[in-house]
């Protein structure tokens, strides 16, 4: 029998729908997991907060979402106020496992997800948020010529049974709203990835070198 792993943990995400999308799966699989989702943005989007808020519901965590700045130009936010809405939301406890964007995000290209990146790996360095390790989604895109795929040659790697997948989709589709037709439909990953970090040091590192294995 497998045992139970229980862990106090963090998605700190850009949008309602990351969390699911990205990550969707591997909350499914670990039930034990005391899981808090923290979504810098749409918070007033009155339609999106509902959502994410029965996604929470139908997935037994608990959240909270801010507001920051997510219109279509994507001007860059002013790295305080990202650092500031991240630690105001955050609750300030120590986590076993903090899970967020990587660096070069998860497809080509949302300014919000690499921003959310590099201001939680920064905090973390800084000793401003306390993890025993983070994950980074680990999705890439071939530079938009397919829909984005979890990455093989990364610490963590699974492929999603027939029956998880189909749970995550249907977050998707039913929960979030969005038609069979559309991109978040049309990309639900059936496999998750994450790229592993045990240290700040390293992540930081990770960070200055764009996010990529060379």
């Amino acid at each position: 029998m497998t045992p139970v792993v229980t862990k106090k943990v963090a998605l700190i995400v850009a949008h309602p729908d990351d969390e699911t999308l990205w990550a969707g799966g591997t909350i499914l699989l670990n039930p034990a997991w005391q899981c808090f989702i923290v979504c810098l943005c749409r918070g007033k989007d009155k339609q999106r907060a509902l959502r994410f808020n029965e996604t929470l519901k139908r997935l037994n965590l608990e959240g909270i979402m801010g507001d920051l700045d997510d219109g279509p130009e994507q001007k860059p936010l002013q790295e305080d106020v990202l650092d500031c809405m991240i630690l105001d939301l955050l609750p300030p406890i120590q986590f076993d496992l903090i899970i967020t964007h990587n660096p070069t995000g998860e497809y080509t290209r949302h300014l919000r997800h690499e921003e959310t990146s590099k201001a939680v790996i920064e905090l973390w360095f800084a000793g401003k948020i306390t993890t025993a390790e983070l994950w980074t989604f680990a999705y890439e895109d071939g530079g938009k010529t397919y829909y984005p795929q979890a990455v093989k040659n990364t610490p963590i790697y699974r492929e999603l049974d027939a029956e998880t997948w189909r749970a995550k989709y249907q977050l998707i589709t039913q929960t979030y709203g969005f038609k069979k037709s559309s991109w978040e439909a049309k990309t639900t990953p059936r496999a998750e990835s994450f790229w592993r970090f045990f240290n700040p040091d390293e992540a930081v590192k990770w960070l200055n070198h764009g996010g990529t294995r060379t």
